[in-house]
């Protein structure tokens, strides 16, 4: 549902929102009509010393990439300041995710190889251009009305973080998503299961090509033996586009600044992006090949013209981005004028205030680092669950093992969980911590029964957090 009265840089808002370790994502249509997405950022993060031109500076690297003909990236329109708020606006929409997807229902097994295939030669072509993703999983797979399959937030969680992450960790977190597909549907496919399984290790060991090739030459253990979108794109066809599920609590939609106080971040007007290094891998190969699948469509190669500032013709009324800019130009050839006295004063100052600024870097960016590796929650969530009993009756005095299957989105954390049994008032509590890159746990109880009876016994497992709560359940019959 559209909100009118809220809207950032002619992009409005809707009331479809949702948190992640950045700030608030929010659905939004694009001053041209079309969906797109809007993030605020967390003020608490983006106001660190440093972020906010790491975040530019990862933004205008992906613009110079699309523009050299990769595909596979969400486009970013513009990065904009509004008073203390600054909003990073798409060209397209930002949902529904791989997360969104598969909590409402498994991936089926072609279109969850299309998803890993797609996935893989995107981050093969930014490897090849010199850069990584930084966080790949279900949250950034953004899975469109076609069933393409493009990722968001490249270099954002690097770039909030001070670090430059390797390939490996783009292949680690491609090989969860593999694994975490494979979990979905393994009781249903079990030969495409095992095949996402191998490609996972493959990933981690001989390289995301590799383990690509393997996917597509290996495609006839699919059903129907080839590759499709068709399922990933009725999928997220049936998700309403900015309706929130029900079983998550909505943050509001913020209120932005005056639209009179926002300036672009992305570039100064006139100015050169500079060259991007561009080579083998930096245009998207065919994923398919022929007779695997269907093709994927390519992203708009042009120059994006969303919000103010970002593609602005000389012929066209001045924007305030580019009047703020131009008085700043002119009021600092006006105080610094070379070979006075007081450009040589100013010159000094500024010799000291760089040293001091430099050495306050250092020591910030190790109390960043040290901050988020203790301070930032990991983002676990739990998939499904299920509950396996024996299906023999059990006899007198009988230790039955009831096993709970836990499947999450392979990201470390803590699970906490109950089991209740319908016989008594026992409630079993525990505890999980999960590591980076698995995704099943086996959670099990031990039940034992005594005495002359002849019943059914029910264990029912309970996730408590993270939320929301999952529940499931199995039975057995007692007989003595």
């Amino acid at each position: 549902m559209d909100n009118p009265g809220n809207g950032i840089a002619g992009f409005r808002l809707t009331e479809h929102t949702w948190m992640t370790e950045l700030g608030n994502w929010i659905d939004a249509i694009s001053p041209d009509g079309r969906r797109a997405g809007a993030l605020l950022f967390d003020p608490k993060i983006i106001g660190l010393p440093g972020v906010r031109d790491r975040v530019v500076q990862a933004v205008m690297t992906d613009q110079r990439l699309v523009l050299a003909g990769l595909t596979g990236l969400i486009p970013v329109a513009d990065v904009v300041a509004a008073g203390d708020q600054v909003w990073l606006l798409t060209a397209q929409a930002v949902s529904p995710t791989l997360a969104d997807l598969m909590s409402a229902s498994p991936i089926d097994p072609n279109g969850a190889v299309s998803l890993l295939v797609e996935t893989a030669q995107t981050l093969l072509a930014l490897h090849a251009a010199g850069v990584t993703h930084g966080s790949v999983h279900p949250g950034t797979v953004v899975i469109t009305a076609e069933g393409v399959s493009l990722l968001s937030e490249r270099g954002l969680s690097d770039a909030i973080r001070a670090r430059v992450s390797p390939r490996e960790r783009d292949a680690a977190g491609w090989a969860s998503l593999a694994r975490g597909l494979a979990a979905s549907f393994g009781h249903t496919a079990p030969e495409s299961a095992e095949l996402l399984e191998r490609g996972a290790a493959t990933a981690q060991t001989l390289g995301l090509g590799t383990a690509r090739d393997l996917l597509v030459n290996e495609r006839g253990r699919l059903p129907g033996g080839r590759i499709s979108r068709d399922g990933l794109a009725r999928a997220a066809r049936g998700r309403s586009a900015f309706a929130q599920p029900p079983s998550y609590a909505r943050p509001p939609v913020p209120t932005p600044q005056d639209e009179g106080d926002i300036v672009t971040l992305l570039r100064v007007p006139g100015q050169s992006a500079g060259p991007l290094r561009s080579g083998a891998g930096t245009q998207l190969q065919e994923p398919f090949p022929s007779g695997a699948g269907t093709q994927p469509q390519g992203q708009p190669a042009g120059p994006l013209q969303f919000g103010p500032g970002v593609g602005t013709q000389p012929q066209e009324p001045e924007t305030p981005a580019q009047r703020i800019w131009r008085e700043g130009r002119g009021e600092a050839a006006t105080v610094h004028r070379p070979g006075g006295r007081l450009a040589k004063a100013s010159r000094a100052r500024r010799r000291r205030t760089i040293l001091a600024t430099a050495v306050f870097a250092v020591i910030m960016a190790g109390a960043i680092l040290a901050w988020f590796r203790l301070g930032s929650a990991p983002d676990l969530a739990v998939k499904s669950i299920d509950v396996v009993a024996p299906k023999k009756t059990q006899g007198c005095g009988s230790a039955v093992l009831i096993t709970g299957t836990v499947v999450t989105n392979g990201s470390p954390g803590q699970i906490t969980y109950e089991w209740r049994k319908n016989l008594d008032k026992e409630v079993v509590k525990g505890t999980l911590r999960t590591k980076a890159d698995q995704t099943s746990y086996s959670v099990p109880l031990r039940w034992t029964l005594e005495g002359r009876s002849n019943v059914k016994a029910t264990a029912t497992l309970r996730i408590l957090t993270p939320g929301p709560v999952i529940t499931d359940k199995a039975s057995f019959t007692y007989k003595c």
